[in-house]
């Protein structure tokens, strides 16, 4: 899919960061039709809710498996095989080369898409050479985007500063997927190398993941509602 072809409403995943099934479907229900795309992070993964990916697929949603995956290269492929028979539409993978190649065989010919995860947004140059790396986000950003392309995976997990130096080097054969978006007044929370939607889709994000902003709010539609309107604004 083009990024013409990505309808506004479908940019915003909501990510489902809560403590159980019962909490985020309580969420998808305050949402409704609202909402066309959801995240499945750690947090709920671990919490039974990997049997939500089928239900939301069963009534037309997507859904974004964020399960950062990251092992031996086989282990990785048949992780994959086991991921992509839930209904997924988005899985990441962390991206070193082994664990990608892995994940592109494992995905094989489903229509799972294998997204990379560059850099996590909550790391800056100085958490990248405390865990012992030499390079800084950007150039490391830059490197593992290249080895991806090259490596047949779908799509990049980057901060939205990284988005239009990535549309560079991968044009738009590979869908960029930002994090660490917060609405103008938002908190950052943990977020280091954050953007609001407007500004990240400007800068060329094709999809923008939103949590705590939206399922903290008082009224999370609305929320979400206003955040589509600065999509749809920002592709004008």
């Amino acid at each position: 899919m083009t990024p013409a072809e990505i309808a506004p409403k479908d940019r915003l995943i909501v990510a489902l960061d809560l403590p159980s099934p019962e909490a985020a479907e309580a969420m998808i229900n305050r949402l409704g039709d609202t909402v066309t795309f959801y995240k499945i992070g750690y947090q709920l993964a671990y919490a039974g809710g990997l049997p939500l990916i089928g239900k939301l697929a069963d009534k037309g949603k997507k859904v974004f498996a964020d399960l950062k995956m990251h092992d031996i290269g086989n282990t990785v492929t048949r992780g994959v095989e086991s991921v992509a028979r839930l209904g997924a539409t988005f899985l990441t993978v962390h991206a070193y080369p082994q664990t990608m190649k892995g994940a592109v065989e494992g995905r094989g010919s489903a229509s799972l898409k294998i997204l990379a995860v560059t850099v996590l947004t909550s790391y800056n140059d100085d958490d990248l050479h405390a865990a012992g790396y030499r390079l800084g986000v950007s150039e490391l950003v830059e490197a593992r985007a290249q080895q991806a392309q090259v490596l047949g995976v779908d799509g990049l997990v980057c901060s939205p500063e990284e988005v239009g130096s990535l549309r560079k080097i991968v044009g738009h054969q590979m869908s960029l997927v930002t994090p660490g978006i917060r609405p103008a007044g938002a908190a950052s929370g943990d977020q280091k190398r954050i953007m609001t939607p407007g500004r990240a889709i400007a800068a060329g994000a094709d999809y923008l993941v939103v949590g705590r902003p939206v399922v903290e709010a008082t009224d999370p539609k609305a929320v979400a509602e206003a955040i589509q309107a600065e999509i749809a604004q920002a592709l004008g």
